[in-house]
């Protein structure tokens, strides 16, 4: 072995489901089953959005952004995920590995993005719904998304430029079928303070602060709403905003639980890592399209004229 394959390997090994080596065709099927329903799921609204004219507005641009950010999310994931489930090819490029964290993690940042927009969305349109279409146009939408995306690359890029310049000399195999950030650092011989460090700053200037962000815009439009008289316009204003409350929820719940399990679980079962890493990577791309299938009226109605044939 030379040095420089020493200092960097050519390849990592990722890792299916501990300890069911043997069954992992079986266990390729559910994961199959959901990326068919987070890719027909995102698609749908994408497409929905897209044909009814209807909806070209604020809350529905931020919704196919969502969506395009989850679908990245789970297409990331889908090719070593499935070539370990189906063909043990558990094997991945040290470049490859890179690349694919590079994408998991940026379109996650952005997904969280997307969610504090929304409910940003949803307190201008209830706290101060007489200027909301002057405050919240289709090009400062648009404009407030290509900000989110290149806050996601610049705040990756120095993570990517650290883990170039490590050692790595421990075991090469990951904890995972997929590149993700916190599994990466593990591995080198040398002194990774640098990357932790960077990496949590990432995570704070990142979710933390979408999460802030999002705490303050309920607290604000749960004042506003208590503080109308009328209890049906009280029902109708959180109403509008029941979906996205929904998918904050889910969101951050499965990212509290796999912190949790990261943190406190060090001696728990591999396995219970690895359910969790997918779970949280995929739970969130599948049930938003259910969510937001579900409540909104527009969307509902789109999506059922989608499945309805028409009659002649």
């Amino acid at each position: 072995m030379t040095n420089s394959s020493f200092l960097r390997p050519s390849l990592f090994l990722l890792t299916g489901i501990p300890g069911m080596e043997s069954g992992n065709m079986w266990l390729a099927i559910p994961f199959c089953c959901t990326y068919v329903i987070s890719t027909l799921g995102n698609s749908a609204i994408l497409f929905v959005i897209k044909a009814g004219c209807s909806l070209q507005d604020p809350m529905c641009l931020c919704l196919c952004m969502l969506s395009i950010a989850e679908l990245d999310v789970s297409l990331s994931t889908l090719p070593t995920a499935l070539s370990v489930l189906l063909f043990d090819s558990r094997e991945i490029r040290f470049d490859v590995c890179l690349a694919q964290m590079v994408f998991i993690h940026c379109f996650s940042i952005l997904d969280s993005g997307v969610l504090w927009a929304m409910a940003f969305n949803c307190f201008v349109a209830i706290c101060n719904s007489l200027q909301y279409a002057s405050v919240l146009t289709n090009s400062r939408v648009c404009v407030i998304g290509l900000g989110l995306m290149v806050r996601s690359i610049n705040l990756l890029l120095p993570l990517l430029t650290l883990l170039k310049k490590l050692s790595f000399c421990r075991s090469h195999v990951l904890a995972h079928s997929f590149c993700v950030h916190p599994n990466l650092p593990q591995l080198p011989c040398g002194d990774v303070k640098v990357n932790n460090t960077c990496g949590l700053f990432v995570i704070l200037a990142t979710f933390g602060q979408d999460s802030l962000s999002i705490i303050l815009s309920c607290v604000m439009i749960i004042r506003t709403v208590l503080s109308i008289a009328s209890k049906e316009e009280r029902l109708k204003a959180l109403n509008n905003c029941v979906s996205h409350i929904c998918a904050v929820l889910v969101y951050y719940i499965l990212m509290i639980g796999l912190s949790m399990v990261y943190r406190s679980g060090k001696h728990a079962s591999p396995l219970i890592h690895v359910f969790m890493a997918n779970i949280c990577l995929l739970g969130t791309s599948v049930l938003n399209p259910i969510i937001y299938s579900l409540k909104p009226e527009q969307i509902r109605r789109g999506i059922r004229k989608l499945l309805t044939p028409r009659r002649h």
